[in-house]
Formats: structure tokens, C-alpha cells, sequence
């Protein structure tokens, strides 16, 4: 399953980031999107877990805990629908 982990640190890397979802189960990958133009995390990231109760579990475990300072927002992630990306790219 594929979550959603918004509200991050600015300062939170992809490591810590699967380090405290690993409190759950087994993590695929964890990633804090980086802005490409200024290399500075855009404050939030992505965790994919394989097994959907360890995800639950993690969503349910660490939506609305306090990180580097920050109440998270994690829930499963939605998919990416093209028609509500702008076709405009800056």
C-alpha cells in the first residue's frame, strides 16, 4: 500500500522518515519529495508498505503524532489523476 505523509519537517529525510514507519512492519520504500529547483523537501513524502495491515496500522499509529516538531497527516495515498494536473509545467 502506498501512503501519504504530509505536514513533515523540513528537516525529516527519506531515512528518518522509514524509520518510523518501520516501528509497524516491513517498508518497501519511504521518499520526502524534494523540490527540484532549491533541493529543500516540499514537506511531505510517500511510504510504501507490502502488507496492508502493517500499513493500516502505521497510518493509524502515526496520523496525528508529533515528528521534528509537526502533527503528521498520513493516510493512504490517492491515485494521480492526470485531468487535475495542470498541463502546465514551471
Amino acid at each position: 500500500m502506498k501512503i501519504y505523509v504530509g505536514n513533515l519537517s523540513y528537516s525529516t529525510d527519506s531515512e528518518e522518515l522509514q524509520r518510523a514507519f518501520e516501528k509497524f512492519g516491513t517498508v518497501d520504500s519511504a521518499e520526502v519529495v524534494m523540490d527540484r529547483n532549491t533541493n529543500r523537501s516540499r514537506g511531505f513524502g510517500f511510504v510504501e508498505m507490502p502488507d496492508d495491515g502493517e500499513a493500516r496500522a502505521a497510518i493509524s499509529g502515526l496520523n496525528g503524532r508529533e515528528m521534528g516538531g509537526r502533527t503528521l497527516k498520513v493516510n493512504q495515498a490517492k491515485p494521480r489523476n492526470a485531468e487535475t494536473r495542470s498541463a502546465y509545467r514551471f
